[in-house]
């Protein structure tokens, strides 16, 4: 914790404009780099530097200045972070309802479980897509059942395992939600989405979808019970307060709709203003219909009924800062191993063969 910081008094039912426009869940991007290679994510690569801690610090100032609800460290990998117990700990020091991490769980032990816990840790997030690794995933019980034993033994903060449906065998996602029930934790299913955060699964997985309803019960209906009217109908139409509600701040500090939609929308956080998040809770966002990013529908939800007419300034997509260090699906498929060239002197001597 830094010196020389005083903590200003947490004021969100206080302020007139925290209620009227300020955000309910904040995402920061602590680190790009991720230790396992999934087909279906563009949110990692191999080579980038974790966030210095003291401008991760720095956002976390600025989220208590708005009086933000929910605080989340995601990545990447966020147990990369050398740093990550430190800025749990200076997160948990502005007393933030909820804080969160979200990790494949890989790097997870008994140890750091209970420091994570001491720093003030309130949720954790840990990816599981399926049962046994595939040529998409290895996020998978397989390996990781003994991680969650060990989190089911010692965490003291709520632990939420969360299902990619879509990126593994459609049934396997439906034991997944089983195995984190019955082992005390909260089970959620997320749908695979497209590079621009739209829904993308076969008839078998969509039939699934709806098995699992049953396995998570109320759960399954957040946020307007998007998901069944997206398998119903093909779109759940909301009003996406991303840019307000919702920040999703990436490793560069730019503030950006969400993790889907890079580039659309950017402006650097440490210059963010009340009058940014009021222009952005009234603007439209042509992607909402059909959008499976379900945090950004969670954190809309409460505003449903206020009315959205403002244009976005920018109606395309323009490239993510961060594009070209992005690692797509495609450079994980294998590749046909090139012909070996001839040298100079093969071809010399096939010539005088020839001749």
């Amino acid at each position: 914790m830094r010196e020389g910081v005083r903590r200003p008094r947490r004021s969100w039912f206080l302020s007139p404009r925290a209620i009227a426009w300020g955000p309910r869940l904040a995402q920061m991007v602590i680190t790009r780099r991720c230790n396992v290679d999934c087909g279906y994510c563009n949110e990692y690569d191999k080579t980038s530097p974790p966030v210095p801690k003291e401008t991760v610090q720095r956002w976390i100032d600025k989220l208590a200045e708005f009086s933000c609800l929910f605080v989340e460290f995601t990545g990447g990998e966020t147990l990369l972070h050398p740093d990550l117990v430190e800025l749990v700990a200076y997160m948990s020091s502005y007393g933030f309802p909820e804080r969160w991490i979200i990790t494949n769980g890989y790097l997870l032990s008994a140890d750091l479980i209970d420091r994570l816990g001491d720093a003030g840790l309130t949720h954790l997030q840990i990816s599981i897509d399926g049962v046994t690794p595939n040529a998409t995933t290895v996020k998978v019980l397989k390996p990781l059942r003994k991680k969650l034993e060990t989190l089911a033994a010692r965490a003291r903060f709520t632990v939420q395992v969360n299902a990619v449906l879509g990126a593994t065998n459609a049934h396997e996602a439906l034991e997944v939600a089983t195995v984190a029930r019955d082992l005390g934790f909260r089970p959620r299913v997320s749908v695979v989405h497209d590079g621009e955060g739209q829904m993308s699964l076969d008839e078998a997985s969509k039939a699934v979808l709806r098995e699992l309803s049953h396995t998570l019960g109320r759960r399954w209906k957040e946020a307007g019970d998007y998901r069944s009217r997206l398998l119903r109908e093909g779109r759940a139409d909301f009003h996406c307060r991303a840019g307000s509600r919702y920040l999703y701040i990436d490793e560069f500090g730019l503030v950006n709709w969400c993790s889907q939609q890079r580039g659309i929308y950017t402006k650097p956080f440490l210059e963010y203003t009340w009058d940014d998040l009021r222009e952005q809770f009234h603007t439209k966002k042509g992607c909402a219909p059909t959008c499976t990013v379900g945090c950004v529908r969670t954190a809309s939800r409460f505003d449903e009924w206020r009315p959205q007419d403002l244009d976005p300034a920018v109606p395309h997509r323009a490239p993510a800062v961060n594009e070209d260090a992005l690692i797509p699906a495609s450079a994980l498929l294998p590749r046909p191993v090139p012909a070996l060239k001839r040298s100079q002197s093969a071809w010399r001597r096939e010539l005088a063969q020839r001749g």
